[in-house]
């Protein structure tokens, strides 16, 4: 039986379905859900989090679709042609790159639980692959990712405490430390809230320079920054009811997701994406947000963002600001 946004489920409730995989929600909004976790925005929850709104300042939150010059995880990089129209002088231009590439929104398409090979609410790839079941595409009709966003700056945080933030290093974020950015800041996280974390990736990664740049993807392995993927981090994850998360780093935990830091019981993006139906969203550019919210002491606002509408797509440029 589907449940409201309002009805509360314990983490010791988990799984919903005892044939799906451990800790999973599926079924919770219903069998043929294809919103997840966004089922929290609620008409009252969008209403609440306009108040946000007090000066009109807008922020995007997209780094260009051309960045990082040198996507990791072999991914080809972002290409523009611009075409004149002869004998007009009319242009136009063709856009072609992958949509994990730069700023994105991963759907629920995007990362099946591995041992089962199941996706959100248990879907597979057969049923991905002949049909447009839980693509983008849906969020966007049903008008994007609003509500209220809260920015746990961990990395201006890490600074000031003088803890090193090694952005091309497998590091992990750990929950001690976001717990300790919420009470320094002031933040009261609230259900249904849009969780964006910085690392300070982006800064770092605007200080390389092409060469630099270049031989970033071509490492060994892939090590970036991130948050800890653990039980504790998960259930807080749960507790915390967010409709969906984000950070500024490569991957939204702690890189490579895979390995013998990493437990393999609880890989953030099968527990997410697959087990709740929770968007992740990755290489946000966090450094103008950062520099305001600094600045004015207030690191919640009201976020707009409009994945694109391509039917049956498993990511997308978020065309994202957050407005104060």
């Amino acid at each position: 039986m589907s449940r409201t946004p309002n009805d509360v489920i314990l983490f010791d409730a988990l799984p919903l379905d005892p044939e799906g995989p451990r800790g999973n929600a599926w079924g919770r909004f219903g069998p043929n859900d294809q919103l997840g976790t966004l089922n929290l925005l609620t008409p009252e929850v969008i209403v609440e989090a306009v108040k946000e709104i007090e000066t009109g300042i807008r922020i995007s939150l997209d780094w260009p679709l051309s960045m990082p010059s040198y996507p990791s995880f072999d991914r080809s990089p972002f290409k523009h042609e611009l075409v004149l129209r002869k004998p007009n002088c009319i242009y136009d231009d063709i856009l072609a790159f992958n949509s994990q590439g730069s700023t994105q929104w991963d759907g629920f398409r995007h990362y099946a639980n591995q041992k089962l090979r199941k996706f959100y609410n248990g879907h597979t790839s057969e049923e991905i692959e002949g049909s447009s079941v839980i693509g983008l595409h849906v969020v966007a009709e049903h008008g994007g990712i609003s509500g209220r966003g809260v920015l746990l700056d961990y990395a201006d945080w890490a600074e000031a405490h003088s803890i090193s933030v090694p952005a091309f290093e497998s590091r992990s974020i750990t929950l001690d430390h976001l717990k300790l950015v919420i009470r320094d800041h002031n933040l009261d996280l609230r259900k249904g809230d849009i969780l964006f974390i910085r690392s300070g990736f982006t800064a770092a990664y605007n200080q390389l320079n092409d060469e630099q740049r270049r031989e970033l993807p071509n490492r060994p392995t892939p090590d970036f920054i991130g948050v800890e993927a653990t039980e504790r981090m998960v259930q807080w994850l749960w507790d915390r009811q967010f409709a969906a998360v984000a950070g500024d780093a490569p991957s939204f935990e702690r890189a490579p997701i895979r390995g013998s830091h990493a437990d393999p019981d609880f890989n953030l993006h099968e527990w997410l994406l697959a087990g709740w139906g929770t968007p992740i969203g990755e290489l946000f550019d966090l450094e103008k947000l950062s520099r305001h919210c600094k600045e004015t002491g207030k690191y919640s606002f009201f976020l707009s963002s409009m994945p694109l509408k391509v039917i049956g797509g498993v990511a997308s440029p978020p065309n994202a600001f957050a407005i104060f």
